[in-house]
């Protein structure tokens, strides 16, 4: 059997805590903590792809803008479904969108220049990021192994009691549960 580490280091704690000692509904809640955790690093790798997806784009259609295509006629977007035709005038200097509305002319070198930082910006973050993401796919991996173990655990723990001891439990009706259903209980506890 493949062995798992039993010591979790818990992120906004200065302390690890052993996953052995936990019970299997406090394996569950750090499960479901752990999802959220890494919905939350996916979700945010996955924006900062898009966003450099764009800066990539934006780059690469700065090589288009040379003074062999001055003058010739484009569609403009003025919206993301619609156009207007223009002519390329100027093929030196354009306006960049730096964020929040706000945009600044640039030669083609400055803006090629603006565009490599950002895309290297945005891969470094999510550099940062992967390294975390990993670790709390390994730490998920570590809980479902141990909860595994303590069902298998319980099970085996169930079965063992039942058969050294059979006639410490009794066969409750269905009437007698408050779902309906017939179940096991341990001697002494039936309603």
């Amino acid at each position: 059997m493949k062995s798992i580490s039993s010591l979790i280091l818990l992120p906004n704690m200065a302390q690890s805590i052993n996953i052995t000692e936990l019970h299997l509904p406090q394996l569950e809640m750090l499960k479901n903590q752990l999802d959220q955790e890494l919905e939350f690093f996916s979700t945010s790798i996955a924006h900062l792809k898009v966003v450099q997806t764009k800066y990539v784009e934006a780059k690469d259609c700065l090589n288009v803008l040379n003074k062999s295509n001055e003058g010739k006629e484009l569609h403009v977007p003025l919206t993301s479904s619609m156009y207007v035709p223009g002519k390329l005038h100027d093929v030196e200097h354009m306006l960049i969108h730096v964020g929040t509305g706000y945009y600044v002319e640039k030669t083609a070198e400055d803006a090629k220049d603006f565009f490599k930082r950002k895309i290297d910006f945005l891969t470094k973050q999510m550099e940062k990021i992967q390294p975390a993401l990993q670790e709390k796919h390994a730490m998920k991996q570590a809980v479902m192994e141990m909860m595994s173990q303590k069902i298998q655990q319980l099970t085996a723990l169930g079965a063992a009691r039942l058969l050294l001891r059979p006639e410490s439990f009794c066969r409750n009706g269905a009437e007698g549960h408050p779902l309906g259903m017939a179940s096991w209980c341990w001697e002494g506890s039936c309603a």
